[in-house]
């Protein structure tokens, strides 16, 4: 499953890059972050590991994520495995606007459970679609 958001932010992507890799700083603009279990010290880098603890349609879970690529203010890409062999990917790209940044947010995930899956798989989306739009305008407020 995909799902993708954009979004204008009045900042430089300098800026906006600082905001998201500090792990410190989820909890301001991640709407599903509960706590962070384990971080590095400062901000995030390529190798750089974190355990979170998010909550989604009332399901509280962890993952454990790697960011895999890191193109300072420019493009980020995290790989992340949660409960029952469940995994995830985020690519976060940063491109300068006239407004300042266009942030590009694409969350792919493949959920466990087989069959059962495939049905839940479109309220799945839409329940983070829906997070995610709110996510962003977090952020937003945040660097803005």
């Amino acid at each position: 499953m995909k799902v993708e958001r954009s979004i204008e932010i009045a900042a430089p992507p300098e800026r906006v890059y600082e905001v998201i890799m500090d792990p410190r700083r989820l909890g301001e603009w991640v709407t599903i972050h509960r706590s962070l279990d384990d971080a590095p010290p400062g901000n995030l880098r390529t190798g750089s590991e974190l355990t979170q603890r998010l909550q989604l349609a009332g399901r509280g879970f962890t993952v454990h994520w790697v960011v895999v690529e890191n193109d300072p203010a420019h493009r980020v890409v995290w790989e992340g495995r949660g409960p029952l062999r469940s995994r995830a990917g985020v690519t976060y790209v940063l491109a300068p606007s006239q407004a300042g940044t266009r942030f590009s947010y694409t969350n792919e995930f493949a959920l466990p459970g087989g069959p059962l899956a495939r049905v839940a798989g479109p309220v799945v989306r839409r329940v983070t679609g829906h997070e995610l739009d709110e996510s962003l305008a977090r952020l937003k407020r945040v660097v803005e």
